[in-house]
């Protein structure tokens, strides 16, 4: 019964995946963990905590970028998430350009147009779809006023 259920499952998600157009699998059967490829590996106490991207096919996540550093100004930490995005997409083989989604935490929405100002541009002339949020309580982890992540294709 489990089984048949996970292969349901794979059915279901080869379909959505192939019909979307994303060439990862027109069959669910080709859908296997053993395709990701971890990059950037960060460990904590000798064992993998994240990565900095992961590939699966033809498609690119890449893990919250911020930027803990003064000085402590909107403009500067977007600046630097931004660069941090580039460069893990291009180690992966993708670039700015091949972004699909990408995610901004701020940790104050008063930030919102001062981060606006710096990323408008910066995913070529069609940019990927946005969700941008200003976080709870705690804010952004550690100093940075900004985090992304993304997706892309290579």
């Amino acid at each position: 019964m489990k089984t048949e259920r996970r292969s349901v499952i794979k059915k279901m998600l080869g379909s959505v995946l192939g019909i979307a157009g994303l060439g990862l699998a027109a069959n669910a059967k080709t859908i296997s963990t053993e395709e990701k490829e971890a990059l950037n590996v960060t460990s904590f106490q000798d064992a993998p905590l994240f990565s900095g991207s992961t590939k699966f096919g033809n498609l690119v996540f890449v893990a919250g970028k911020g930027a803990h550093v003064a000085p402590f100004e909107i403009k500067a930490h977007t600046e630097i998430v931004l660069k941090e995005l580039e460069n893990e997409l291009i180690k992966a083989g993708s670039s700015m350009e091949k972004v699909l989604k990408v995610s901004v935490f701020l940790n104050d929405i008063a930030d919102y147009k001062g981060m606006n100002e710096v990323y408008r541009g910066r995913f070529g002339m069609k940019p990927p779809v946005r969700t941008t949020v200003a976080v709870a309580k705690g804010g952004v982890p550690g100093d940075s006023l900004v985090e992304m992540d993304c997706i892309a294709y290579v």
